[in-house]
Order: structure tokens, then C-alpha cells, then sequence
């Protein structure tokens, strides 16, 4: 993909955050890393999301630099390209205060493992990282740490990073982050909650990754 593609993609990702309920006003962010340059494309800084254009897309190095743009980058970038730095497999970063997930990390509890779709997607519990600084490596750092084998995190005190082989897989985990944590808040409310034992959540994970989808 040729480096302006990846300014449309990133983009349209980002138009995805408010279209479905994960953001509020020029909060929240999705970046791409291109694959050839390393260079990693992401949203600029407090603009808001109906403002958006391809062109207003800002590349920046894996330091944070920017390479190109007329806009500051989003005031999480070093999270990202930290993450894109220590993760090689990466290539797609999703930060959201959604409501319902949000409340969780504010809570500093886990999503744990009471539906199919968190076996189906998340492969275990969404876990929860400890309280990092705002503005340098912190975030990042912790996110490296404590996201473990999963596709999401909810940080303490912050909100919600989602990541991917592919930026759609990042928004597209990001949407399920908030649906699974509105779902089981309302189901807490009714009682107590089974958690679905280990071996299963492993087994329902693995055919969701095998059988899912059509077949290329």
C-alpha cells in the first residue's frame, strides 16, 4: 500500500470512532503503520472528526517525529509508536474513552470472560493496565507490559488502546471492547456472572480464528 493510501485509510478509521459511539468531540485516535517505510500515519491533534481529511493525516517516524503534515500529531503518539517500536507485528493502534469501557478502566477491573463473543475476539479477559503518564513512553510502556495476548486494554484511570495486524483489526476490536463492556455491565446488575472456564474460552477463541469469515 503506497504511503497516500494509507493517509484515506487512516482517515476513514478515524471517522469510524464517532460513527459508532466511541468518542466525543476531537477525543480518541487511530493510527497505521506502513509496513515498507515504517513510517506511521495518525490523526493530528484536537481536530475534530468531521474536520477530517486524508491530507490532514500527520506521518511521523517510530521516535514520534513528524515527517509530514501541516498539524501537530495526536498528544498520544509516542504511546503508539512505542507500541509499533516493540511490537513488530503491529501495524494498527486504536486509543477511545468509550463510555462503558472507560467506566471499567476508571474502575480498574478486567472484562472477564462471561460471554462467547470475549472468548471470540479477545481469546481471555480484556485486562487492565496501571496508571501511566499522559504525553511520553509511559502509556506505551505499559501497554507492552500488561496487554499480554490480547487485542485490547483498558488503562486505568484513562481509557481504552486497541491494537492489530491491520489498523481495521484495531477500530474493529475497539467496537467490541465497548459492546462486551456495556453487555456485561448490564448483565452485573442482575447478579453474579459465570465466568467461562479457561479451556473453553481457549477452544471457542481458536475456531473463531480458524472457521470465522469466508475463506480466501
Amino acid at each position: 500500500m503506497l504511503l497516500d493510501d494509507l493517509h484515506a485509510v487512516v482517515c476513514r478509521l478515524n471517522i469510524e470512532l464517532p460513527r459508532n459511539n466511541l468518542v466525543a468531540w476531537t477525543s480518541g485516535n487511530v493510527s497505521a503503520r506502513d509496513p515498507e517505510t515504517g513510517f506511521v500515519v495518525i490523526k493530528p491533534s484536537g481536530i475534530r472528526y468531521e474536520d477530517l481529511t486524508p491530507e490532514s493525516m500527520v506521518v511521523v517516524d517510530l521516535d514520534g517525529k513528524v515527517v509530514e503534515g501541516h498539524y501537530k500529531p495526536s498528544s498520544d503518539t509516542f504511546a503508539h509508536v512505542y507500541i509499533y517500536r516493540h511490537r513488530p507485528e503491529i501495524n494498527g493502534v486504536v486509543h477511545t474513552h468509550s463510555t462503558f469501557a472507560t467506566a471499567w478502566a476508571a474502575a480498574g477491573r478486567r472484562i472477564p470472560p462471561v460471554l462467547t463473543a470475549i472468548c471470540d475476539e479477545f481469546g481471555g479477559p480484556i485486562p487492565v493496565g496501571n496508571y501511566a503518564k499522559i504525553g511520553g513512553d509511559e502509556i506505551g510502556q505499559e501497554i507492552v507490559r500488561s496487554i499480554g495476548s490480547s487485542p485490547a486494554i483498558l488503562m486505568k484511570n484513562h481509557g481504552v488502546f486497541t491494537i492489530g495486524k491491520t489498523p481495521e483489526e484495531a477500530v474493529k476490536a475497539a467496537v467490541m471492547v465497548e459492546d462486551v463492556a456495556r453487555t456485561v455491565f448490564y448483565a452485573l446488575q442482575l447478579g453474579q456472572l459465570d465466568e467461562i472456564p479457561p479451556e473453553e474460552v481457549a477452544r471457542a477463541h481458536r475456531r473463531y480464528l480458524e472457521e470465522y469469515g469466508q475463506s480466501n
